[in-house]
Formats: structure tokens, sequence, C-alpha cells
């Protein structure tokens, strides 16, 4: 994997977007892989598709291409809100590769986030465009990625150093579990699981699981059995890999 952009690709253009789209679309098409099943080459779509850039021949997983000159960060510009919100609740969303460089032309950060970990509360709304401009009452918006869980931020690419095939694919299967759940139970194993992963050690304790019961109370206010949810979805990453049961409330993270 070359993590340098060819910059002759762009020869003959003048817009910056243009140069940028042209040089990180390049540069996927003959570098990556696959996230999902490891074949390659991935395939780019021909442009102005409206779903996503890229697919994969074997497994037919697609993939859309967010780009970002300078850090990576934790918030991404997109297009108009509803479409987007659309998009991510049909049965036809695309996985998202997120990429990062710098002035050099050269890539720094180059992710995968599965589109099982896309829900609408990582898409931001922004506020219309005013009346004076082109596109007066348009509505954008920008994708907070830092609400996504970081066993569903995926690196192939991280600051500046190539994370080896099999890394990236068993971390992406172990949460294939997902695709099948609907986007309300989803929305609560991913809530449990962003909880978990707050507690910034290797080990936690059923009671400071608990502690985050209010923050998910004000998310789903009609819910009187916060608790209840909290162990159900426990025992549900438990039974699929990412956590182990100790006994007496006490868990340890299960690492790759």
């Amino acid at each position: 994997m070359n993590l340098n952009f060819d910059l002759k690709k762009a020869e003959g253009y003048s817009s910056k977007s243009q140069i940028a789209r042209v040089l990180t679309e390049n540069w996927v098409k003959e570098n990556s892989y696959c996230p999902c099943c490891g074949a390659l080459p991935i395939i780019e779509y021909s442009n102005n598709r409206p779903v996503a850039d890229f697919y994969c021949s074997v497994c037919a997983e697609e993939f859309e291409l967010k780009s970002k000159n300078g850090n990576l960060g934790r918030i991404i510009n997109d297009g108009a809100y509803e479409t987007m919100i659309s998009r991510i609740t049909s049965d036809t969303n695309p996985n998202f590769f997120f990429l990062s460089y710098n002035k050099s032309f050269a890539v720094e950060n180059f992710l995968v986030i599965p589109k099982h970990f896309f829900t609408p509360e990582i898409i931001i709304k922004r506020n219309p465009l005013k009346d004076t401009a082109k596109r007066a009452g348009w509505i954008g918006c920008t994708i907070d990625i830092s609400k996504v869980p970081e066993s569903g931020r995926i690196f192939i690419v991280e600051n500046s150093k190539i994370i080896e095939q099999d890394k990236v694919n068993i971390k992406l299967q172990r949460t294939d579990f997902l695709k099948s759940k609907s986007l309300d139970a989803r929305g609560w194993i991913l809530d449990v699981l962003n909880c978990v992963e707050d507690i910034k050690k290797p080990t936690f304790t059923l009671d400071e699981l608990y502690a985050f019961e209010n923050k998910l109370k004000d998310k789903y206010p009609n819910n009187n059995h916060i608790k209840d949810k909290i162990r159900q979805q426990l025992q549900f990453l438990r039974d699929k890999g990412l956590i182990e049961f100790n006994g007496r409330g006490n868990y340890t993270k299960i690492e790759l």
C-alpha cells in the first residue's frame, strides 16, 4: 500500500475540490482492498452515483468515501441532511470510508465504519442556508464519528501506519452480528457498547454501567427499565464475544 497520492491523476483540474476528489478516489481504487472480505481490487462506480463510490465484486458490499485535508477530527462535512438520514436508515445503506491526508498529499488516516454502526444520532443537522444564499433554505449535515463506538471505527491506516489486513478483517467481522438487527435494536446495543468503552480500563463492574442510567434515560425517556436493558445488552455483548462475565457483576473487555 502506497500512502502517497498519484499527483499526475489531477493534471488538467483547477478546482481544489475536484483535485481532492480525483486524488482520493484514485488512491482508494489503487491501494485499498475490501475490508469486509479482503478481496482485491475494490471497484469504483461511475461518477455521480447517488448511493456509493466503490463496491466489492466478491461480497457486493458498497462504500462511500469521505475525505478531509488535515486532521481527521470528529466532525466530517456531508451533504443534504434528509438525504443522509434516508440513506443510512434504508436497507441498501453503504459502508463509509473516511480518509485524511496532509499537505504533502499523503494519507494519514484511512478507516472504514461499517454501515450497521450508522444511526441517525451521529448525523448532525446544520442550520438552513440564509435567504440570500443561492440555495436558500437548504439544510446540510455533518457526521460526528466520535459517537461511533471504537469497535466500529476500523483503521486501515492510522497515523500514517498501515494496519495488518488480518487485524482489519477480524475486527470488522466481530460486529457482523449487528447487520441482522433492526435500527432500534442496534441503537440499544451501540449505546451500551459506547458506555462500556467510556470506562477507560480493561475491566468494569455492573455498578459502573449503572452510572450511565441517567444518560440513557435522557435518550429513552419512555423506558422505565433502563437497568434491565443494560443487563440485557451486556448479556448480548457477552454472547457475541466482546466482553467476558467474571461473576458477581464483574466484566472484562475482550481485546483482539
